[in-house]
């Protein structure tokens, strides 16, 4: 009896890693039936996705049948006219002169031969001038022309280099898209859709509670006064807030949306480069790898506000990339520098991301260990601490507690209650099944609906399995991927809030997507990952109340008239218009739950527990029926200004109100603006 050839075998006996590939898918489908998570599918917005992909591969035809440039090029350049027309030329032009600023410092600071140098540079500039500019936030220096002279150095002193270096990008990224020209072009459509994030408005509520402050500072005042008697956040880890200041200041306006493309941009060109590199990726794997991110639902709730998730994903996939690259022969070892500017920029931007890339840290000590150069290590390590720090070493010496408001139990800061900082709605439970249950019951996890956060961890467990069970050859240690997934569970041990685990979760689904070709061969890998693309993106509004709404219609129907769309979901910033510049006097947004007054530029205060001290005064007023608790608040705090929520303001605040003599100004959505008299001392 003849035996079958190889190829003529059905798949799955062929590439027995198959098996447990399906079986991964299968689990997905049964946990879609299981939870029903099929009954949230946001099929109004997936329409809406469905139709903006259309219109741009229509409006690309042209560009295909006459100028003769590749989908994926045609493609690219629609989304970045898009992004101009609803961002502002002013903001992409200020984020491109900091990209090209951070490329001429990041390049001094790589190893020579470095693969994918160009985004690997941005990312390392990007971090190094964020935490450097930490450091110099309360000085009275951010002005434009001063950061724009300040930028434009590194920009001269390397413009041969950067030229070369551009004319290299658009060579590579046409060879590139020829290799596998579907592929690209659905790459970077889907990006393409992810970044429609970037064209809504600042609405997000941490945005505006406290983001906001440090931007706005900057470009008002020229300076940051962080004050924690009123903004208990003041001094969280603030450089991803930097950043965004530098760009407000440059643009002289909201900046976000702008610097978030970049960050997107960033993060596929270093997944589809220097990390596909490093793994041995073939041509298809990196853009389908590209797919996968692109589609990982939560990133449109990434890059349409200011959290630091996004960038820390950026410098955690620049540090892996990092990692993995062969050591550099250089009598200066400029990977262990790049690398321990990286890995400071993880806690710069945020304690918990620098804590869960501590087994990464391990990872390349054990990679690396028989070219270590000892004699600069101390040199590194100083390097870090001291490019981490910023915000850390001002909280201390301002309120007595480097972390505030975290282990306050510890520190006992007298601007926050001696207890640690705790969120009661993110303590779920951690246990061997908290990846299904992160998947299909979200909501328990996040602020988000069943599908929110992908499928990728359930539908990507046999990949996962087989990378630790069949390692490839020549292709990356286990230990990697033991460590990326340590990355993942590390932020949700002691909270349960996924939001905090995103970048380690899409580092991982970015590297289970390298090797897989030859795991499952080219029919069933294009399938699976197609198919798991296809489902993310039908899911991908239910990562946020942001895009489970209207607010994307909106903001595309509004076009650069975003007013309406700022108006609908926050009224209160329409309402800032009518506040004076000659009176300096405090905003008190006394509904906690809409502390929205971050733009204000330390104007604002709130009733939320961002101020805890005056929460407990607007608390103890509440039970004041005649107002004149809050009367007495008013006049101690300084109040010239009070917005008061019609839904759900008390009879104690309207007698205090009349008590004083307010008097409303305008109303907008149940949101009323009122203007105090000003007290005798503060009369002119």
């Amino acid at each position: 009896m003849e035996v079958a050839s190889d190829a003529r075998l059905p798949s799955p006996l062929r590439h027995p890693g198959s098996l447990l590939a399906l079986a991964g898918a299968l689990a997905t489908i049964a946990g879609l039936v299981v939870h029903e998570v099929w009954r949230e599918l946001p099929a109004e917005r997936l329409l809406l996705s469905l139709i903006l992909m259309a219109l741009v591969w229509l409006l690309a035809w042209p560009l295909r049948r006459w100028r003769h440039c590749s989908a994926a090029t045609a493609f690219a350049g629609l989304w970045l006219l898009a992004l101009l027309a609803y961002c502002g030329p002013l903001p992409v032009l200020a984020v491109a002169l900091i990209a090209a600023a951070a490329w001429g410092v990041g390049d001094v600071l790589l190893p020579a031969a470095s693969p994918g140098r160009p985004a690997l540079a941005v990312v390392v500039g990007l971090i190094l001038i964020g935490m450097l500019a930490g450091w110099t936030l309360t000085w009275p220096i951010h002005h434009p022309l001063i950061w724009a002279a300040v930028l434009l150095a590194p920009i001269a002193l390397c413009r041969r280099a950067l030229a070369a270096a551009a004319r290299d990008a658009a060579s590579h990224w046409r060879d590139t898209v020829a290799a596998t020209p579907r592929a690209a072009a659905w790459a970077v459509m889907l990006l393409g859709v992810a970044s429609v994030a970037c064209w809504i408005p600042t609405l997000q509520s941490d945005d505006l509670g406290y983001h906001l402050n440090m931007p706005m500072q900057l470009m008002l005042h020229g300076h940051y006064a962080p004050d924690a008697e009123y903004q208990v956040w003041s001094y969280a880890p603030w450089a991803g807030d930097a950043l965004h200041g530098i760009a407000f200041v440059l643009a002289r306006q909201d900046a976000h949306g702008a610097l978030n493309a970049l960050w997107l941009v960033l993060i596929a060109a270093i997944i589809g480069g220097p990390l596909a590199t490093a793994m041995r990726a073939t041509s298809l794997e990196r853009w389908v790898a590209i797919a996968m991110f692109a589609t990982f639902p939560p990133l449109v709730w990434m890059a349409a506000g200011m959290q630091t998730e996004l960038a820390s994903t950026a410098v955690l996939v620049a540090l892996v990339a990092s990692i993995l690259a062969p050591a550099s022969d250089a009598r200066v070892p400029r990977g262990l520098f790049a690398g321990a500017i990286l890995f400071a920029g993880l806690f710069a931007l945020k304690l918990v991301h620098g804590l869960a890339a501590l087994p990464l840290l391990l990872f390349a000590f054990w990679r690396h260990r028989a070219c270590i150069p000892w004699r600069w290590l101390p040199l590194a390590c100083v390097l870090c601490i001291a490019l981490a720090t910023s915000s850390h070493v001002h909280a201390w010496l301002a309120t007595g507690n480097p972390v505030l408001p975290m282990f306050n139990h510890v520190f006992e800061s007298p601007f926050f209650p001696r207890e640690q900082f705790n969120d009661p709605r993110w303590h779920a439970g951690f246990g061997p099944d908290i990846l299904w249950r992160v998947s299909f019951d979200t909501a328990r996890y996040v602020e988000g609906w069943p599908g929110g956060l992908g499928f990728g961890l359930i539908a990507l467990a046999g990949l996962w399995l087989l990378r630790l069970l069949r390692p490839v050859r020549g292709g990356p240690h286990p230990a990697l991927f033991l460590a990326v997934t340590a990355c993942v569970l590390l932020p949700l041990l002691p909270m349960q809030y996924a939001r905090y685990a995103w970048p380690g979760m899409l580092l991982l689904l970015a590297l289970l997507c390298f090797g897989a070709e030859a795991m499952l061969g080219r029919r069933l890998f294009v399938w699976l990952f197609a198919g798991l693309c296809v489902l993310n993106l039908a899911y991908q509004a239910n990562a946020s109340w942001l895009h489970h709404s209207a607010a994307v219609k909106r903001t595309i129907r509004s076009f650069a008239a975003q007013d309406a769309v700022v108006a609908e979901y926050v009224p209160e910033r329409v309402l800032f218009r009518h506040l004076p510049r000659d009176d300096a006097r405090a905003v008190l947004a006394t509904d906690p739950a809409r502390n929205v007054v971050a733009e204000l530029a330390g104007r604002g205060r709130t009733t939320s527990s961002h101020d805890p001290s005056l929460a407990i005064d607007a608390k103890a007023a509440e039970h004041d029926a005649s107002g004149e608790a809050w009367a007495a608040l008013f006049a101690r705090e300084r109040i010239g200004w009070a917005l008061v929520n019609r839904a759900t303001a008390s009879h104690a605040l309207d007698a205090g109100l009349q008590r004083v003599d307010a008097q409303r100004i305008d109303t907008l959505r149940e949101v009323e603006l009122w203007r105090l008299p000003p007290a005798a001392k503060d009369a002119p």
